[in-house]
């Protein structure tokens, strides 16, 4: 099974070399870029087209093995050990170099130094690193997480570390968790304040966690129209302390996908499409383990098909995809990790995956997609038969909302003629019956109005007192009068 990997084709941790080239740092960017990222195997003796095994003379084999143990030796900083054997394959010898993830990066090419000579793997090729992936590998090969870094210049006031601290309380409360009072000296025990020279510093964990300080700290969500990204229905972006981020990300998309319901017994019950479990799995997975040297945004995406949740930063110090698969984790901001910790919004270490994957299953759900990019990871939770299920339960909602305010119009006492409503009112109370929470934008998209017509006849609801909000016009929803006062 090994041997059929290896000799598959070339890939993020296979390199193939008919044979070994004259000039050895066309070779020795291939071992830098294994170190610095998940490992691999460079392997000589293979043709890298045709996949053909060609082989390594017999006569010259021990010689290439040696050249390439110096010239690793001799390019290569820090110091590279990889482990070169020969290995017989249709009768023909190859030569396999297997380079381990390092562990102190970055590693680069001394010829270069290390703004120029630092590789990464991408896909099947070895790739000059930006600067802030080397920030990164610098920061990995010190065992140092940003967020634990000092926030130069952001002040630690009482009224934010109290309210942080309360925050925690609450979230612990919630999720069942011991009960137990938080204090600024626990922030500073869980690294999020620190204390030099009888002053409190502010960690960027303690800014993420308490403010919009950063520019990049927001999460973007979106609904798209079909499959793609042509043609987007509603956008938001949420800022402000990460861990309310998640919870409005998390309220976007369950106003943004179907509420159906089933019957037990006598008892009605409401069932979202998707998971809400997956679905905040999805987005805490993405801020806990977000590269925050890369000043990209969280992006959540609602399709016809699927829902898809975006984090800036590959895999993490060398983590496979295999690893994460299988339950392995590898904590890239330690502080963020430790707070969700304590908020109960983490459970179990490595096991955010599995999660999203039962929780999937139970709702007899297609497999989630997990993709693992160089500067990205993405998760990718599918709808079931997304359009003929839309269309269908769109016609029902419609016409169980028609036969709803038909009845509602009949159980009215004495209404006077300029309160009798018009077919477009009479739209406007369909879809908010559908969708309590929908907004006057959404309903503009949904009807195919302007704004303006969806603001006006709103306005006439209300002076006919049909209509009512309760709430905020972001988080709040609305109510249909049935009573005339």
């Amino acid at each position: 099974m090994v041997e059929d990997t290896m000799f598959s084709g070339e890939s993020k941790n296979i390199e193939y070399k008919v044979s070994l080239p004259d000039k050895s740092e066309k070779y020795m960017k291939t071992i830098v870029a294994f170190a610095n990222t998940q490992g691999g195997k460079l392997i000589v003796g293979v043709d890298d087209k045709t996949h053909q095994i060609v082989g390594v003379e017999n006569d010259v084999l021990f010689q290439l093995m040696d050249g390439i143990a110096n010239a690793v030796s001799d390019s290569c900083v820090p110091q590279i050990i990889p482990d070169i054997e020969p290995q017989t394959v249709d009768g023909k010898t190859v030569i396999v170099v297997s380079v381990e993830a390092g562990k102190n990066r970055p590693y680069y090419l001394k010829s270069k130094g290390k703004d120029n000579g630092t590789y990464i793997r991408v896909a099947g090729t070895s790739r000059q690193a930006f600067p802030e992936k080397i920030k990164e590998l610098e920061m990995e090969g010190a065992r140092i997480s940003w967020d634990e870094l000092t926030c130069v210049g952001y002040p630690v006031s009482e009224e934010a570390t109290e309210k942080l601290c309360q925050d925690i309380e609450k979230f612990r409360k919630k999720a069942g968790m011991s009960e137990h009072s938080v204090k600024k000296e626990q922030l500073i025990n869980w690294k999020i304040l620190k204390q030099s020279e009888g002053q409190l510093l502010a960690t960027n964990a303690y800014a993420l966690l308490t403010s919009d300080y950063f520019s990049f700290s927001k999460t973007q969500c979106a609904v798209f129209k079909g499959t793609d990204r042509a043609m987007f229905l509603d956008k938001r972006e949420f800022t402000g302390p990460i861990y309310t981020q998640i919870e409005e990300a998390v309220d976007f998309v369950l106003r943004n996908i179907r509420l159906g319901a089933t019957i037990d017994g006598l008892v009605r019950k409401e069932k979202y499409e998707l998971p809400p479990e997956a679905i905040r799995e999805m987005i805490i997975n993405a801020h806990c383990h977000r590269n925050l040297l890369d000043e990209s945004c969280i992006q959540v995406a609602v399709y016809d098909d699927r829902l898809e949740v975006t984090s800036p930063g590959g895999l993490y110090n060398g983590l496979t995809y295999e690893e994460v698969m299988n339950g392995h984790s590898k904590i890239r901001n330690k502080g963020i990790a430790n707070i969700f910790s304590q908020m109960g919004l983490v459970e179990a270490w490595g096991s955010g995956i599995k999660r999203i994957l039962n929780a999937a299953e139970e709702y007899g759900l297609p497999k989630p997609r997990f993709q693992e990019f160089d500067n990205m990871f993405r998760v990718e939770l599918f709808r079931v038969n997304p359009i003929t299920d839309q269309a269908n339960q769109a016609t029902n909602q419609a016409n169980q909302a028609t036969n709803q305010a038909n009845q509602d119009l009949e159980r009215l006492d004495q209404v006077e003629d300029e309160n009798v409503l018009s077919e477009k009112e009479i739209e406007i109370l369909n879809l908010v019956r559908m969708q309590p929470s929908i907004t006057q934008k959404e309903m503009a998209n949904a009807l195919d109005w302007n704004l303006a017509s969806v603001k006006y006849y709103i306005t006439k609801l209300k002076e006919k007192n049909y209509l009512k909000r309760q709430g905020s016009s972001q988080k709040g929803k609305w109510v249909i009068l049935t009573k005339r006062d």
